[in-house]
């Protein structure tokens, strides 16, 4: 696999510092068990076992890091949004910041929960597809209000809060926030998709 981390070099296991480590294990972890339908770390050569995506950058500023992957695991621990739902924020918070990596990666989990070409497609290039349900719509309705800045409007939430709960809305705003720093992270570390992707 190529480096596809321009300004940050990667980390493989043994060049890990020891505050570096007990993230890595815990992140490869998480990654292994939650993560597994796209590449997240090299396969192969003097490189390999070294995280790639956004867990790179975190390892080079572990503390942060840190804060940033608990945030992560407890976005994961507390989900109740439907599977469909979560990916459809997600893409439109990726296809928001055109982050690469990001949509790479929810593209291979969107496909695995059912979602087709068309769907992606629209969802990607920034257009709400047609065939969305009621959830998703919402779903959609609320990533694209919120990474457009500006105080969520009063409809988008109430619909929210109708379908999924105080807790489901609630969370909903917390995923945007999330794969919003999850953008940035790569967007400012240029990091890009595996060339073999």
């Amino acid at each position: 696999m190529t480096d596809t981390n321009v300004r940050l070099p990667l980390i493989p296991p043994a060049q890990l510092s020891e505050e570096q480590k007990p993230l890595y294990e815990d992140m490869k972890k998480g990654i292994s068990s939650d993560f597994a339908a796209f590449q997240t770390m090299v396969q192969d050569g003097p490189n390999q076992g070294a995280l790639i995506g956004p867990w790179n950058p975190w390892l080079h500023e572990p503390r942060i890091g840190r804060a940033i992957w608990d945030l992560t695991e407890a976005m994961t621990a507390e989900a109740s949004l439907p599977e469909p739902v979560r990916q459809v924020v997600i893409l439109v918070v990726g296809a928001h910041f055109d982050a690469a990596y990001e949509l790479y990666a929810h593209i291979a989990v969107a496909e695995k929960v059912g979602m087709d070409d068309a769907r992606l497609a629209s969802l990607c290039s920034g257009i709400k597809p047609g065939d969305l349900s009621k959830e998703e719509s919402a779903g959609y309705d609320v990533a694209f209000a919120l990474v457009n800045g500006g105080t969520l409007p009063r409809p988008a939430w109430d619909q929210a809060v109708s379908l999924f709960g105080q807790h489901g809305a609630n969370e909903m705003v917390y995923l945007v926030g999330l794969y919003c720093m999850v953008s940035m992270t790569l967007n400012g570390f240029a990091v890009g998709v595996p060339e073999d992707a």
